[in-house]
């Protein structure tokens, strides 16, 4: 028992250091391959108190992909504030932010992208639910500055091209990555991002012309 913290503080504890555990685990030898027992004893958790915090692995694993998730939005929407506020400085703000998001840290790459595929009809609903959150949030942002050339699907299609992006760069890396190489690979993943982007936004515009 941790002295000073009450029961839903424990929990509380017990969760993230079980949510750390996946990400480890998942990330390097893979989801299939990980077993709850090996969760468990990577977070220094009894197996009892693992099925008081999560239904089964696969619950733990969308815990998981939910939490990067809402880090990473976090992250893109205090990049979209501290940028110059003009659509080019606000998508370049938002397209370095996805990458270092999901470039500093690989395992959260690996596992967002690579560990978790076809585990399930739930997973995948998840998955589904963060593209399509990402995408209306690309269509509100097209709209607050009237961009031309914007039509249904478009935004779904340039949100699943930049996560593919990223899912094909992060099978390429190591995991012994030394903080400089680390650095030089999220601005790599930021320029294939915004390559890609300015891609499709040109295009865009000589559509509407």
């Amino acid at each position: 028992m941790i002295k000073g913290l009450d029961a839903d503080q424990r929990r509380e504890l017990r969760r993230q250091a079980l949510l750390d555990s996946a990400l480890e685990l998942f990330a390097r030898q893979g989801y299939a391959a990980t077993t709850i027992e090996q969760l468990c004893q990577h977070a220094y958790v009894a197996t009892k108190s693992f099925y008081e915090v999560f239904d089964s692995r696969e619950a733990c694993y969308r815990q998981l992909l939910i939490q990067i998730t809402d880090s990473a939005f976090a992250a893109a929407f205090a990049a979209r504030e501290e940028s110059d506020g003009t659509e080019d400085g606000v998508a370049r703000s938002l397209l370095e932010s996805l990458a270092r998001s999901f470039g500093t840290d690989l395992r959260v790459s690996r596992v967002t992208f690579g560990e978790g595929a076809a585990i399930s009809l739930a997973v995948e609903t998840v998955r589904r639910e963060n593209r399509r959150a990402i995408a209306a949030y690309v269509e509100e942002t097209w709209a607050g500055f009237d961009v031309p050339g914007t039509r249904a699907g478009l935004a779904t299609g340039l949100v699943g091209g930049l996560l593919d992006l990223i899912a094909d760069w992060s099978h390429g890396q190591s995991f012994d990555r030394t903080p400089d190489e680390e650095s030089a690979q999220v601005v790599v993943l930021t320029a294939l991002l915004t390559g890609f982007y300015d891609t499709l936004r040109a295009g865009m515009g000589s559509a509407s012309a």
